[in-house]
């Protein structure tokens, strides 16, 4: 999974888009980590980039990069020696033999669906497009084309969307490897990072060490899957940084830190809508009231560890009736996500409860795969359905990407040994869900972690698990050595992607390569500014699903230009005032085509309550980091503070880490000391370094 080496680094090629650049706060780690480097000790570094010469050079002007000795253009088409200020004069001679731009471009017009890309990323050795969501068979056809064409060309198809024609021997991968022939620099010196597809060139040069940031795509992983490359755990630079660490060039990866007051302006983007409370910085009370919170939910926490697993409240602080005993259980959904927030901690109490919880959750599997909903603690009694005998579809989603994560974290390649069989039924059962194959599930009513409301078919929340599961099933694979099989499932999850992306995200603008349907004819009405919460054959749903928006930048599924403009929607809206965060906007009323009778069922489901508009503190934790992640660290840390108020409010006592609050009054709900509230806010501590063992100065 990782690799180490005893051979010292002489040279360091990074892509820059998704790779360093996408997070401008860790973007600038990485400048003043780098430039702190000793002159002696810091390898020749090399900006290998889809972007012009032009456009880098621009941002190192900016100093939004640090100064470089090379720079890698246009996907390895151009070199310019910063040095010497001049481009490398020789290197572009390899490429004239089979190259014809004015019939590439003929060519490449003629295919349907295809966009030029501007200007800047165009130049007379590179013919790039906007392609989007072609199958491989496409780009296979079109491939054919250029070749009886007679021309000697490469067809780079990367993200879903980008298309390169470039002359034959034109590659990031080829440009690296003419560098570093030039400068005597034996390629076991060299060290690369990318995200996407069109950076494994480098990886696949024989004797290089990689770095995979942990927001790459997945065709990326699938390239380098026999590769001993370093996975980081962390995204964009401050996984650049991760890599540079465990290859040795830097000592310790630099932590967040807020940004100086003179600098404020320019770290909010234009167009937010944030005031000066947004922007301050932490007042002592706050970082104490924050730190208390952790020191609470890691006992509200403890209280959920039970001999089989985490349960999903407290059972000594909680009275059930009816149906309500369910709560005694360890929840599949509840139990994983758990998991996932509290990976990186290895305390043995907390450790062993990860196991337990994954051997729970799968010795209860059904013959053919199905995960249960949830086990009873007392008699260990599986459920496989929640109300109206309806299936748990997220039960398997959260455990595939649990165990992964648990494994990943531990190197417990035992435990995976064991279960793996397990955990391929477990797929096989998921994939029977997609019974049209078109790599979407098909979710039945209530059949989430929204069990008492009514959305169904494809669900947004449920699609982006799906995807997510099939890039942890793929590595799961990998690790097991079985490469071949891990490839396809890595493969089929940048299908999945594709479709989330194009059904759940509509347009105006029409995709010749999509099947119209009555959602997409609807849809066209308008441009969404998120992904819809909800698709079906015969109708769309244009509510704004949060927990689906969120988990989407997580786990990659949207780039960070979405997932901005995602959150100026959410952020406009109020999604989090009162508290982090509601769980859908808006909420649905009665006489509303989408509410349902039942709705009024134990009044769970009115507007502003439970699934319907109510404020969740486990999706709060993620909002923190969603929006972390998105480089507003000062945004982030506010919304962590009015995220321990609402879990320190309480219905009987202070730090009750309640299920959900009112999503209008704002006042607690649910059950107390419920295990993923408190995880989520341990998780969004840890990330933004304000936990009390990891918490750093202004």
């Amino acid at each position: 999974m990782t690799t180490e080496s005893p051979v010292p680094i002489r040279l360091f090629s990074t892509d820059l888009d998704g790779t360093l650049l996408g997070n401008p706060e860790s973007a600038q780690r990485f400048k003043q980590t780098w430039e702190t480097l000793p002159a002696a000790r810091r390898p020749q570094l090399v900006y290998n980039s889809g972007r012009s010469v032009k456009d880098v050079r621009s941002l190192i002007s900016a100093r939004k990069l640090p100064d470089a000795d090379f720079i890698i253009g246009g996907v390895g088409t151009e070199l310019h020696d910063l040095k010497q200020r001049h481009d490398v004069a020789d290197f572009f001679a390899q490429f004239g033999e089979g190259w014809d731009l004015a019939k590439v471009e003929e060519i490449v017009s003629s295919m349907p669906g295809v966009e030029r890309q501007p200007p800047q990323f165009l130049h007379p050795y590179k013919s790039s497009w906007y392609w989007h969501r072609v199958d491989r068979e496409k780009v296979e056809a079109l491939r054919r084309k250029l070749a009886e064409a007679g021309l000697g060309v490469s067809v780079v198809y990367s993200s879903l969307r980008d298309l390169d024609v470039l002359p034959s021997r034109a590659n990031k991968g080829n440009a690296l490897q003419w560098l570093c022939d030039r400068l005597a620099v034996p390629l076991e010196q060299v060290l690369v990072a990318g995200d996407t597809g069109n950076d494994s060139s480098m990886f696949l040069l024989p004797g290089v060490k990689g770095i995979v940031v942990e927001n790459a795509q997945p065709e990326l992983f699938e390239a380098v899957v026999k590769l001993p490359v370093f996975v980081s755990h962390k995204v964009m630079a401050d996984g650049v940084l991760e890599g540079l660490k465990h290859f040795g060039l830097i000592p310790e990866v630099p932590p967040p830190r807020g940004v100086p007051p003179g600098q404020r302006s320019r770290a909010a983007w234009q167009g937010m809508l944030f005031g000066p409370e947004s922007l301050r910085t932490l007042r002592a009370e706050e970082r104490e009231l924050i730190a208390t919170g952790y020191e609470r939910a890691l006992i509200a926490l403890r209280k959920n560890i039970t001999p089989r697993g985490f349960s999903a409240c407290s059972l000594t602080d909680n009275i059930v009736t009816g149906t309500d005993v369910n709560y005694r259980s360890v929840w599949a959904r509840d139990g994983c996500f758990t998991i996932v927030q509290t990976i990186e901690m290895d305390d043995p109490d907390i450790r062993e409860a990860q196991q337990r919880t994954l051997r729970t959750l799968l010795d209860a599997a059904n013959v053919n795969g199905q995960i249960p909903a949830n086990v009873r603690i007392e008699d260990g009694e599986p459920e496989y359905s929640g109300v109206g005998g309806i299936c748990s579809i997220d039960s398997g989603l959260w455990l595939v990407v649990a165990f992964y994560h648990y494994v990943t974290h531990t190197g417990d390649m035992a435990l995976l040994a064991e279960y793996a069989p397990r955990l391929q039924r477990t797929m096989d059962w998921l994939s029977a869900q997609d019974s049209n194959n078109d790599g979407l599930i098909e979710v039945p009513e209530a059949g989430d972690w929204t069990d008492l409301f009514g959305r169904s078919y494809h669900v947004l929340y449920d699609e982006v698990m799906w995807y997510r599961a099939n890039v942890c099933f793929g590595r799961l694979l990998e690790y097991q050595q079985d490469f071949d099989r891990a490839a396809d499932y890595l493969r089929w999850s940048q299908h999945i992607a594709g479709k989330i992306k194009v059904s759940f995200w509509p347009s105006t603008h029409a995709d010749p390569n999509s099947t119209p349907s009555f959602a997409t004819s609807q849809s066209s009405l308008g441009d969404a500014q998120y992904l819809l919460a909800e698709i079906t054959p015969f109708a769309f749903n244009w509510r704004c699903d949060v927990l689906g928006n969120v988990l989407a930048f997580l786990t990659n599924v949207i780039d960070v230009e979405r997932a901005r403009t995602a959150f100026r929607f959410m952020w406009g809206v109020g999604v989090s005032n009162p508290w982090p965060v509601v769980n859908l906007y808006p909420a649905v009323q009665s006489g509303d085509p989408d509410w349902r009778a039942y709705y009024t069922v134990n009044l769970l489901n009115l507007p502003h309550h439970y699934h319907n508009g109510g404020i969740w503190p486990f999706i709060g934790g993620m909002w923190v980091r969603f929006i972390h992640r998105l480089g507003l660290h000062d945004i982030a840390r506010n919304e962590l503070v009015k995220l321990a108020q609402i879990n320190r409010l309480g219905k009987n006592h202070e730090w009750e880490f309640n299920e959900w609050a009112h999503g209008a009054t704002g006042r607690p709900m649910g059950k107390a000391y419920q295990a993923w509230s408190a995880a989520a806010y341990l998780r969004a501590c840890q990330e933004l370094h304000l936990a009390p063992e990891v918490s750093s100065d202004e």
